[in-house]
């Protein structure tokens, strides 16, 4: 065979690249985008040969994703651990709410100009160990170098985001792919979220949507899908943010997609069901404060006792102490209960205290159990609720068999806590009105089904008690204390949320701050006039629909995969190789 035309050329080969893309010789010269190595160049949705060297504009460099500043994989790795710890700056205590709907965008950028799909689950992995360690650095002191390898195994979960976050916004995406992009690629993220929910993983903390928790609009959206439709709506921006950045070409459907976001909850603050008024109610939270030293727990319940006398004469329904603000000691003697009920004569209303101690539950179990207990003017009323979903390596130590080694370099759980086997409605007698009460331990907070559990059995109040005093100088007691919000407006009910040491805080039914919350310097008593509603949101009725609903975008873009997949034709047989002379790749042979 004769080859005419003078020169081979001689680029690169995508397919002979390396993942880390560390050259870029040829690449761009002779027609080989970057998107060669993922096969989106050639694709039937738009993209177009010098696709490759716009994204390696975008990723701030020349020629292909890769070059310039991030052509070490070191540096791109580096790259993807800050922009996946961007988005912590959004949570309390900072507190820029508003960075949240930009916080992703880089990160987006760094993911779309891979030049391989490895490296794009490469960029999702370390981006995910990157906002793991952001968001929840204020458990270094407790778990040491362990946050590491658990930011490195829960991290694992952003790699198949990269892989579709690159399938999606890889190229100059067409406007259809545009739109499947501002839908999916959110979808991705909520179910990374609902997988981080499960308690064993560590449980729902620093879902994006709480970083929404003073914004209005945002407490309406959580009224109508909870809190997976708020971060859903977050990813979407980011989305439709990053396509405006990265392709000039989809920048008019990206403006559309925005605008048909604000639309949506312009559209939902307006017609969204909202709960209706049904009196008010008082309520009281006793805030120790610090107390440390020898004897801290029998001197932190003589604060609370003498917080709680301060509150005579203030026609209070109910007192809420703090998580654990009876130990052991104190709980084992009778004269513990004799001084509760003293007090709760003395207020004319029942105290809800916290006991961490070793008990019996009702089933006969015997163990550590955290418990939430009603005392009324008589003592202890029977009413008490065991918490039910326990904070790993904190009060249980997972598979301890093997894990048990972590006690020994933090400050794991030294014996495991008894679980409860059932949430409670308390109702509080006939001088409070019949108030019925729904009591959460800690971080059962931050799940959503449990709040919703409850008002579904009868709650007009829920009622949280937490104890943040470890992490007193961290993010943490702000990030805890917000959770209130979203828990009150996504089911229209008032939530209180009363603290050791601080941050206590009240919501009213659609998610607003009731009162002043009692800072971690505080130790004092507050009393909330919380407003009573009645009705149902529609996050009530429905429950986790924004959950199956992304399930489903996710299962139709596989489904469209697939079938592109069993249309495209195969491959036909290579033809014969080309010969040379003597082996020149410059002078073509007969």
């Amino acid at each position: 065979m004769r080859i005419r035309g003078g020169r081979l050329p001689i680029g690169r080969n995508p397919a002979g690249a390396s993942d880390e893309g560390t050259s870029n010789e040829g690449a761009a010269g002779e027609g080989t985008s970057a998107e060669g190595a993922s096969g989106e160049g050639t694709s039937g949705e738009g993209g177009r040969g010098d696709g490759g060297s716009r994204d390696g504009q975008a990723a701030g460099g020349r020629g292909p994703a890769g070059a310039g500043t991030l052509s070490s994989p070191w540096a791109r790795g580096a790259a993807a651990l800050l922009a996946g710890a961007l988005p912590a700056l959004a949570f309390p205590a900072p507190g820029l709410w508003w960075f949240a709907y930009v916080a992703l965008v880089p990160w987006l950028l760094l993911i779309r100009t891979a030049l391989s799909p490895r490296r794009a689950a490469l960029d999702g992995w370390i981006g995910g160990i990157g906002f793991i360690i952001a968001v929840h650095h204020w458990l270094v002191p407790s778990l040491h170098v362990f946050i590491v390898l658990l930011a490195a195994l829960l991290g694992l979960l952003w790699a198949p985001w990269g892989l579709l976050v690159s399938r999606l916004l890889g190229g100059a995406p067409s406007a259809s792919r545009a739109v499947a992009a501002v839908v999916v690629v959110p979808s991705g993220w909520l179910m990374i979220e609902l997988v981080r929910s499960w308690e064993g993983l560590g449980g729902p903390w620093g879902l994006l949507g709480p970083s929404q928790w003073e914004v209005a609009p945002a407490l309406r959206v959580a009224s109508v899908g909870g809190v997976w439709l708020v971060s859903l709506l977050v990813l979407a921006v980011n989305t439709g943010a990053a396509l405006l950045v990265a392709d000039r070409a989809a920048r008019t459907t990206a403006g559309v997609l925005l605008v048909v976001c604000a639309l949506s909850v312009a559209a939902m603050s307006a017609w969204a069901p909202r709960p209706t008024s049904a009196g008010t109610v008082r309520i009281a939270v006793v805030q120790p404060g610090v107390v440390e030293g020898p004897g801290s727990v029998a001197r932190r319940f003589d604060r609370g006792e003498e917080l709680t006398r301060s509150l005579e004469g203030r026609g209070v329904d109910l007192v809420v102490w703090g998580e654990s603000s009876i130990g052991a000691g104190a709980w084992e003697r009778p004269e513990t209960a004799r001084r509760l009920a003293e007090l709760s004569r003395r207020v004319g209303a029942d105290l809800l205290v916290n006991v961490d101690a070793r008990q019996t539950d009702g089933s006969g179990r015997s163990g550590i159990f955290k418990s939430a207990v009603l005392v009324g003017p008589d003592g202890p009323t029977g009413d008490r609720y065991d918490k039910m979903r326990l904070v790993p390596f904190g009060e249980y130590v997972p598979a301890r068999s093997l894990l048990g080694w972590a006690t020994s370099v933090g400050k794991a759980a030294g014996e495991d806590r008894l679980r409860g086997d059932r949430q409670v409605v308390m109702t509080l007698p006939d001088g409070a009105r019949g108030l019925r009460i729904g009591p959460l331990v800690c971080f059962e907070t931050a799940f959503p089904d449990m709040s919703r559990r409850l008002v579904r059995d009868g709650a007009q109040v829920i009622v949280a008690q937490s104890a943040t005093s470890t992490f007193q100088d961290s993010w943490a007691p702000a990030q805890h204390a917000s959770l209130g919000a979203l828990r009150a407006a996504e089911n229209g009910r008032p939530m209180v949320h009363a603290t050791l040491t601080g941050i206590s805080a009240a919501y009213g039914p659609r998610g607003e701050r009731v009162g002043s919350p009692l800072g971690t310097d505080a130790s004092a008593a507050e009393v909330f006039d919380l407003p009573l509603a009645r009705g149902n949101t529609l996050y009530g009725r429905l429950g986790d629909w924004p959950v199956y609903g992304a399930l489903a975008a996710l299962a139709v873009l596989c489904a469209v995969e697939g079938l592109r997949a069993l249309r495209r034709p195969a491959p036909g047989p290579p033809g014969p190789p080309a010969r040379t002379a003597h082996g020149s790749p410059g002078r073509p042979g007969r």
